[in-house]
């Protein structure tokens, strides 16, 4: 054997053996010393029965371990209470525990551990100093009961019957305080009666955790309010919501934690109860923003009870049987940012019994949600005004279903692309406030919603405004490519629709004086029709007379069909109608008004200034109104029932009816009637004026023919006390030119045999004197080919309607051609020979007083009053008859 060799083994030998001895030194030094060593160099007085190192390997066994702090009210360490039946340590790190008085090892083992744990203050991070904690890659802990402290004694954990092994254990107050309380790769555990208080108002309980093959059963869990209510708002007035949670089974797998990180895979809660108490205060905003995340896998959420209460104690929502799935739930420091505080890939949702309790009362019996669409099935809704609502609302709604297409949030604000959404028997009715509510100021969430189709079926929907009820039966519609879009550097949001088609049947509106309906409505984008119309009034004449201040119309309207195409918006916000064609079949008009009430002392605009008033660009190519009837009816103090003239077989076309706000359209208006009139003769009438001319200026000329003149009886025998007994107009033509000044024009009247009555205030008899008077000034023949007659100087009453005017020039034009050009002269003749039979009638009646000694009659006062200007009254119509306002 060589010698180098001989020596290597020798050399060896004796390492082998200086490495046994300095073993067994070592382990009688450890048995012998340690304590004292650990006493005298460490926070820790320790204490055991055996105790076995292995000096080669670091590997520690010792049993019936007894630990306590030296100095308990040390909070610069972590303090250690309690006993340990077995401890197995492997890969000690002897030179880290002799120098640098820090515990560290590969693996841990305890065996029956009772420990009481006090975490050491948290760092101050300003003075550079490091804590000096435990250190273990891996813990393993059979049949523990540990409690771990805040350093100022306040339970933090604690766990009974803990069996637990976990790889790569961090566990310090920092991480408490900045992220988690421990932190780990990889787990095992089982263990009773968990214990965490996270915060001051909350603690957690769990009553067992079970893992096995990498699944975790976690039964009784338990987030307890420590404060009621009441007391959570006193000592915490600047937090807004206090959490109770109640989960009776959760499982899950793979759970990870990680630094600031929680990860976990297919979490199940069974049963789960969520109770939100509102304090009604305004969140304040973190300045610093969480490193703090989570992220799940797969969750599921089943038979869920979700409560949320209102400052008050009420509950604002309440939801049961909800059950969630989510797949790959995030909340991170990006989407804690977000509206939605929380990211996923896709979700379902379905849930019963949902109530919430806020301005609207909303409950709904079922609800399933996705990602993609959504369905709704019996949506109650009911709301007051006195609860702060916008609307009264009592609504119920059976089915609700939507598919979308986007559905995100950027920068707090919603996009939302629908394809479809259907609404299915809706009911019920919508009160406006009677006061108008302010319009927010506050910006809202949405930044862009598109619903690309909205269908409304088989739905009975009432909108009362002003006790004014609105009623839509069986109403269907559809609308297509609704748009509502943020405005830079406006509140209000773009309202587009693209197209629509409404359907309604029995529609009815009621006003104050009237009920209107249609027995059908058909409404797009370019057609419209209705059929059936009607307007009826909800009072009689006398009691709408006793209801007016002053003199207004009182109407009663059908029309069998009215028909519209062309096309319109009125939804957006630039509104149009351009309608290349709209006709009303059979209409039948009833208008009636009385001079009883006062006048009306407004000033009435002329048609084309009317028109000029409407705020959105509108035309009406062709308006045609045919087959049919007005009738217009009026009544004064005086007369014995209603005046009425009748306009049958009414027909009558208006050419570009108009706003004039349409640039490069024509502006004109041009109308033609042609009726019968008093059912009698043929009326035709020429009416043209210009909606763009401020001047408002017009002309308006017609032609009637072979009316006999008994014929306008019913209108002047019942306050004018006269009638036609014989005679025709065989023609009479006007033609006029006008402006709001006044009108003036020309006017010829055709005539033969004409005779009139004059009859006693009660229209029974007929007073013989003045008949024959009257008849001597009127010219009864007009001749075969009578001159026109110019009408000019007529004033407009800026109170009275333009038809009052119209009237005037026809008037006019009647007196000159009936007395004579010098009306005025005329008139006073006949005054004079009346008031001189008069005079003699009063002196024999006053002779006749004088003999019998009686008192003076009045009644020749009163006819000399009633008779006084009568000629005028014959050809004057009261300028009221034709205020047809």
């Amino acid at each position: 054997m060589k010698k180098w060799v001989k020596r290597l083994l020798i050399g060896f030998g004796i390492l082998v053996g200086v490495l046994l001895a300095a073993n067994f030194g070592l382990n009688i030094w450890l048995k012998t010393q340690l304590p004292d060593y650990i006493k005298n160099n460490t926070e820790y007085k320790v204490s055991y029965k055996t105790l076995d190192v292995d000096l080669t390997t670091g590997n520690i066994l010792c049993a019936g371990i007894s630990v306590n702090s030296k100095n308990p009210q040390n909070t610069e360490v972590v303090g250690l209470q309690g006993t340990i039946d077995t401890l197995k340590i492997s890969r000690f790190g002897i030179y880290d525990a002799i120098f640098n008085k820090r515990i560290s090892s590969s693996d841990l083992l305890l065996a029956k551990p009772t420990l009481n744990i006090i975490l050491a203050k948290p760092a101050d991070h300003k003075s550079g100093k490091k804590k000096n904690p435990f250190l273990f890659e891996n813990i393993r802990i059979n049949e523990g009961k540990i409690s771990i402290f805040k350093y100022t004694k306040q339970k933090l954990l604690s766990v009974q019957q803990l069996n637990l092994f976990v790889e790569n254990l961090q566990m310090t107050e920092e991480s408490v305080e900045s992220k988690l309380p421990v932190v780990f790769d990889s787990y095992t555990i089982k263990g009773r009666d968990f214990f965490f208080r996270p915060e001051e108002a909350y603690a957690l309980t769990i009553r067992t955790i079970n893992t096995t093959d990498g699944q975790m059963s976690v039964e009784d869990f338990k987030l307890t309010p420590l404060l009621s209510f009441a007391q959570f708002k006193k000592f915490y007035p600047k937090k807004s919501q206090l959490f109770d949670v109640a989960i009776p089974k959760i499982e899950f797998k793979d759970v990870m934690l990680n630094k600031n990180q929680v990860s976990l895979a297919n979490a199940d809660f069974q049963n789960p109860v969520f109770k939100l108490y509102t304090t009604g205060v305004k969140a304040v905003k973190k300045e610093k923003k969480s490193d703090f995340e989570v992220n799940l896998e797969n969750i599921k959420l089943n038979n869920a009870v979700v409560q949320i209460h209102k400052p008050d104690g009420n509950k604002l929502l309440s939801a049961g049987n909800l059950s969630l799935k989510i797949n790959k739930l995030l909340f991170n420091k990006e989407t804690s940012q977000q509206l939605i505080p929380v990211g996923y890939k896709d979700f379902t949702l379905s849930g019963r019994n949902i109530e919430y309790a806020g301005n609207q009362n909303i409950s709904v019996e079922n609800v399933a949600l996705k990602p993609t669409n959504g369905e709704i099935r019996n949506i109650v809704l009911h709301s007051d005004l006195s609860a702060g609502a916008k609307m009264k609302t009592d609504l119920k709604v059976d089915h609700v279903a939507f598919n979308i297409n986007t559905l995100e949030f950027i920068n707090k604000k919603l996009n939302l692309d629908l394809k479809d959404v259907l609404v299915e028997n809706v009911n019920g009715t919508f009160k406006a406030p009677e006061k108008k509510t302010e319009k927010t100021t506050q910006p809202g969430i949405i930044n862009s919603l598109i619903i690309r189709k909205v269908s409304l079926k088989n739905s009975n929907i009432t909108y009362d405004k002003a006790k004014q009820p609105l009623a839509f039966h069986d109403l269907n519609a559809t609308f297509n490519e609704i748009e509502l879009a943020s405005q830079p550097n406006r509140r209000e949001l773009l309202f587009k629709i693209k197209d629509y088609f409404l359907t309604t049947r029995n529609f009815a509106y009621k006003t104050q004086f009237y009920t209107m309906s249609v027995g059908l409505l058909k409404l797009n984008k370019n057609k419209v029709q209705v059929n059936n119309f009607a307007m009826k009034p909800l009072v009689s004449r006398a009691q709408f007379i006793k209801m007016i201040p002053v003199e207004r119309d009182l109407y009663d309207l059908k029309a069998g069909q009215i028909t519209a195409e062309g096309s319109w918006d009125l939804f957006s916000q630039h509104k149009f109608i351009n309608a290349s064609n709209v006709t009303v079949q059979s209409a039948d008009a009833n208008i009636f008004r009385s001079k009883i009430p006062k006048d009306d002392p407004k000033i009435k605009a002329l048609y084309s200034k009317m028109l000029r008033s409407i705020k959105i660009p509108m035309t009406v190519h062709n308006l045609d109104l045919k087959n049919s009837i007005l009738v217009y009816e009026e009544d004064t103090p005086e007369s014995m029932g209603p005046g009425k003239l009748t306009f049958s077989n009414f027909n009558m076309n208006v050419k570009n009816l108009n706003s004039a706000k349409t640039k490069g359209k024509p502006t004109k208006v041009d109308i033609k009637i042609n009726c019968s009139f008093m059912n009698l003769s043929p009326l035709a009438v020429n009416w043209s004026f210009d909606v763009a001319d401020q001047g408002d200026h017009f002309a308006i000329s017609g032609k009637t023919s072979n009316l006999p003149a008994s014929g306008i009886n019913p209108f002047i025998r019942p306050y004018l006390h006269v009638t036609a007994t014989a005679g025709t107009i065989q023609e009479m033509l006007f033609n006029f030119k006008g402006d709001p000044a006044g009108l003036h024009g020309t006017f010829n009247l055709k005539h033969k045999d004409l005779k009139i009555a004059v009859l006693n205030k009660h229209n029974h008899e007929k007073k013989g004197f003045l008949t024959a008077v009257v008849n001597i000034f009127i010219k009864s023949d007009s001749g075969s080919f009578p001159d026109a007659v110019t009408v000019e100087n007529v004033e407009r009453d800026p109170t009275k309607s333009f038809f009052n005017l119209f009237w005037k020039g026809i008037e006019q034009g009647l007196k000159k051609t009936l007395i004579g050009r010098n009306v005025e002269k005329t008139e006073k003749k006949v005054k004079n020979a009346v008031s001189s039979v008069k005079d003699m009638k009063q002196s024999v009646k006053e002779l006749k007083q004088e003999i019998k000694n009686k008192k003076t009659d009045s009644k020749p006062a009163a006819e000399k009053k009633e008779k006084k200007g009568f000629l005028n009254s014959i050809f004057k119509k009261k300028e009221s008859n034709s205020e047809k306002e």
